[in-house]
């Protein structure tokens, strides 16, 4: 099977488990689910708000869970693991299955999300957000937000630290969506910050190798070698060890090569000379000719017209 069939076979499989979860184990404040593969089998960790329910008295009921894993989904020894939530207020899916059965049960639907988002905020979010979409109070259907704190809806912070839940309520005049998305209080964001007061800088500075003792290691302007000058003398290393790691300093001195002179003849220069003046009268004696000759021309045309004028004139 291709690598891009696996993916969408195991994303269809891990969609399913979690609604099956999400159906038997509703009662018991169900909150989730991570599988993992290893070579002994299939690891599933559940999170629970009353885990007993979901074990079940003498592990009748996990029993009965595992059972289903390996016929319905065809999972290889499924070894499942239950955890108790901490803080069901901070579980998406916990809450969103708790707003839904309060609107169930009658709960005016503004009452009920504020109270919701209350106690998120309360138990220590960063932010929270609940999204009520459908028949909320009449015929016509209408989404309703309630928004607390701080929420990212977009980018990998949306997809890494905020906890989303989904959750669904039946009512009589048609069933409501329930979407609930929680910061936790340990989330890391990106854009976060802190401004200490009365700080000192130093004890936040590096050790290393500041500007000042880079620039100490630099020659001053006067010391700058010139272009021309004579060779510096060299240093000779002395017999000890010490003064023998030392490097010596050559000074490099550019040395100008004189530009070559180029010797000209000057019988050469004359008769190239001769040849453009002979070539300049020969071009002005044809162009005299030219010239001359359209304007004989030129005279002849105008005497014809004048001549035909003449006679027009004399015939009337």
């Amino acid at each position: 099977m291709a690598d891009e069939l696996q993916f969408i076979e195991n994303g269809i499989q891990r969609t399913q488990i979690d609604e099956f979860f999400q159906e038997e184990l509703g009662r018991a404040g169900y909150g989730g689910m991570e599988i993992a593969k290893t070579p002994m089998g299939t690891q599933i960790v559940l999170k629970a708000e009353k885990p007993g329910m979901v074990i079940g008295k003498g592990g009748k009921n996990i029993r009965k869970i595992t059972t289903a894993l390996e016929s319905d989904f065809g999972l290889d020894d499924p070894q499942v693991d239950v955890q108790e939530v901490e803080e069901p207020d901070l579980n998406a899916r916990i809450v969103a299955d708790r707003l839904a059965n309060a609107l169930e049960r009658g709960w005016y639907f503004r009452k009920a999300g504020h109270t919701t988002i209350d106690r998120i905020m309360d138990a220590g979010a960063l932010g929270a957000e609940i999204v009520l979409s459908g028949k909320v109070t009449g015929a016509r259907s209408r989404v309703e937000k309630f928004n607390r704190g701080y929420i990212k809806h977009n980018g990998e912070p949306a997809e890494e630290i905020v906890d989303h839940g989904i959750g669904t309520a039946v009512m009589k005049l048609g069933t409501i969506g329930v979407q609930v998305k929680i910061i936790p209080p340990d989330a890391e964001l990106p854009d976060d910050f802190q401004i200490y007061d009365d700080m000192e800088v130093e004890d936040y500075v590096s050790e290393d190798e500041g500007v000042e003792e880079l620039l100490e290691g630099e020659p001053e302007e006067g010391d700058e070698p010139q272009v021309g000058a004579p060779p510096a003398e060299e240093e000779t290393p002395e017999a000890d060890d010490e003064d023998a790691a030392e490097a010596v300093d050559e000074e490099v001195i550019e040395e100008e090569i004189p530009e070559e002179e180029v010797v000209y003849d000057d019988d050469e220069d004359a008769a190239v000379e001769e040849e453009l003046d002979d070539l300049d009268a020969a071009v002005e004696e044809e162009l005299d000719e030219e010239t001359e000759q359209e304007a004989e021309e030129l005279m002849d045309e105008m005497d014809a017209e004048a001549e035909a004028a003449d006679e027009e004139g004399d015939d009337e």
